[in-house]
């Protein structure tokens, strides 16, 4: 059985797609903030992994990551979708279809209702879909078939 996923029925306003990211980048940066490592540390790596701070190690970001602004997780955003900078993206993104969004979506709750099955790489989760169906969202160098 086939799953037909359509972003915009997850997303809850009509907004361009940076219009969406932008708020997404404020919530990135409330949990960055948090003195809740379980909710700081998830943003500081990815701000760590895009090469966005000038910090060489994670943990020196982690105790700094107070300095992190709005831009930081623009730019984190940008890196994480293929543009050099989030200029670019927000130039770029809206003429996107809204499913490349769906990485961030799931991070706000959006496929809360679906059943999650991960899997440690983009090739084995299309190998399952393929024969299970579901849809299929990159994560980082994860993946995930909700179905």
């Amino acid at each position: 059985m086939r799953f037909n996923f359509s972003s915009r029925q997850h997303d809850q306003s009509d907004s361009p797609n940076a219009d969406f990211l932008r708020r997404h980048a404020r919530h990135m940066l409330r949990d960055a903030h948090s003195d809740k490592p379980g909710k700081a540390l998830p943003i500081v790596r990815r701000v760590h992994a895009a090469g966005i701070s000038p910090e060489p190690r994670l943990t020196h970001l982690y105790h700094a990551r107070h300095s992190l602004q709005l831009k930081h997780m623009l730019r984190t955003i940008a890196t994480e979708l293929g543009y050099a900078t989030w200029a670019a993206c927000k130039n770029d993104v809206d003429r996107r279809p809204p499913q490349v969004l769906d990485r961030f979506r799931l991070d706000m709750g959006a496929f809360g209702d679906f059943n999650q099955l991960w899997f440690a790489s983009e090739t084995a989760a299309q190998q399952w879909q393929k024969e299970h169906g579901g849809h299929l969202v990159v994560y980082g160098r994860q993946a995930v078939v909700m179905s």
